[in-house]
């Protein structure tokens, strides 16, 4: 009897042995066939990434405002977990958080399907209370914040000087690079943000997210104000910068400002921008928007002052619900065909123009950028100051990587393409398909009167954090074109 087990253990062995061996012979080609996909794509991309250096010599001279903070990045689900706050049986979307109750809510309405988001917290004992928390979460970083110096970071690092508008301490100031150069007031305590992190498949209570993203909480004294302003101007005068950007805008987003006085900042901002020299390009980044009246001031006040926009796959359709007259879109399909995307982008671009030769006054739309999980989209009108469109876009997409992966070199095992391997131009029947080829995988071609260029993003695995993805990606797309 213990002759026959024995037997039949080995016999037992012997088969799952085979299995193995041939289920590895089997896989083994595809596995191989993906990687060398996977190889050759990065290799193109870096290829055309290096098809335009940057001179050491004469480094592109950029401005950038405004305001920054002190970003606190944490597990999300933990720090919910650790000051008590349940999952709610109601995901809501609110303009702004007043209670617990409500940032469950909001937290839940956009987890699930990974969607970006920012709130500003009105309750200073909340916000407080997160912020303790998150102090004494294990794993917890805190990094240099805010659209404005992550983008300057980014830029510094690409080989520009900078000039940056924003009111930091003197221990913010300290970390920066040597190449950024601060017009603003110096604060004791700097803004703090909660970056509220959370993985693919990651979950709480009922809820899986669908993508990596994160959840960020603010509760800003300074950065509403702009209160670099003056300060940024002063600097601007002499300064003469080949691109002037400005973001952080959304820190006015729902904020208890006093009747008239928004209105009033933006309309300085207004005369800044209109009074830069033609030859400096006019960036503004975009965010996470709900309040409609700022909504509809950004439309008065920046846009017609810009050249170029940037934004990801959850902010397009906010912005072009605007211009269409209908409600903001809070929430929008956060992995969205390129087809769509390109289609939106079309109408934006369109639309934009229009409203610029209507009012007679400002900059036309000539460069807009939209950034999303799976592929880099530029429009640049042909003929204008933009320049290496194609490099650009392949820049682009390798700094997803990057800052997502937290690591300049980008490991293909932490990595995956999700972008499918065609796509449409456009929605419409009988549009144009466009295969993904790897020795070539930024796709570009001209359409009315400007190019359009895509490429694929090598997804992080393995994210390190998400939170300034977007200013990272879009500062280096900008680098290439200026």
């Amino acid at each position: 009897m213990a002759i026959e087990l024995l037997s039949g253990v080995k016999y037992g062995s012997v088969m799952s042995l085979v299995v193995v061996l041939v289920a590895f012979w089997f896989q083994s080609p595809d596995s191989s066939v993906l990687d060398e996909r996977l190889d050759t794509v990065l290799s193109s991309l870096l290829r055309a990434e290096r098809k335009v250096g940057m001179s050491s010599v004469s480094r592109p001279r950029v401005a950038i405002g405004f305001g920054g903070c002190v970003d606190i990045i944490v597990d999300g689900v933990a720090l919910l977990n650790k000051i008590g706050v349940k999952p709610t049986d109601q995901p809501l979307h609110h303009d702004y958080i007043e209670n617990a109750e409500q940032l469950a809510q909001s937290f839940a309405y956009f987890f699930s399907p990974g969607a970006a988001s920012e709130r500003f917290v009105m309750n200073d004992t909340l916000f407080s209370e997160l912020v303790d928390a998150s102090r004494e979460l294990p794993g917890n970083r805190w990094s240099i914040g805010g659209n404005a110096p992550v983008m300057a970071s980014r830029m510094a690092l690409e080989g520009c000087d900078v000039l940056l508008g924003g009111s930091f301490s003197t221990d913010f100031i300290d970390i920066l690079s040597q190449h950024i150069m601060v017009a603003g007031n110096i604060v004791e305590e700097p803004d703090i943000h909660l970056i509220m992190e959370y993985p693919t498949g990651a979950t709480w209570g009922p809820y899986s997210s669908r993508r990596a993203n994160r959840y960020i909480v603010h509760s800003d004294d300074h950065n509403p104000y702009l209160d670099s302003i003056e300060q940024f101007q002063e600097k601007l005068k002499g300064y003469m910068p080949d691109l002037l950007v400005v973001g952080g805008l959304q820190m006015m987003d729902s904020f208890p400002f006093r009747q008239g006085e928004r209105g009033s900042l933006l309309g300085k901002l207004a005369k800044m921008l209109s009074s830069a020299s033609l030859q400096t390009t006019v960036h503004f980044e975009m965010a996470s928007f709900v309040d409609e009246g700022l909504m509809s001031d950004l439309l008065e006040f920046v846009l017609p002052n810009a050249d170029s926009l940037g934004m990801n796959e959850q902010e397009l359709p906010n912005l072009l619900s605007l211009f269409r007259g209908s409600n903001l879109t809070v929430l929008s399909d956060p992995n969205p065909r390129v087809a769509t995307v390109l289609d939106q982008m079309r109408d934006l671009y369109r639309l934009v123009n229009q409203h610029h030769q209507e009012a007679g006054t400002g900059r036309p739309l000539t460069r807009l950028h939209v950034h999303t999980l799976a592929f880099q989209a530029i429009i640049v009108k042909r003929s204008s100051q933009w320049k290496n469109t194609m490099s650009a876009t392949a820049k682009a997409s390798l700094t997803a990587n990057r800052h997502v992966c937290g690591s300049p070199d980008i490991d293909l095992s932490k990595a995956r393409l999700i972008m499918d391997e065609s796509f449409s131009v456009s929605r419409q029947e009988g549009s144009q398909r466009i295969s993904l080829k790897e020795s070539r995988p930024v796709s570009c071609w001209d359409e009315e009167d400007y190019e359009i260029c895509v490429a694929p993003v090598l997804v992080c695995t393995e994210v390190y954090q998400t939170a300034g993805g977007g200013d990272n990606i879009s500062a280096a797309g900008l680098v290439l074109q200026i």
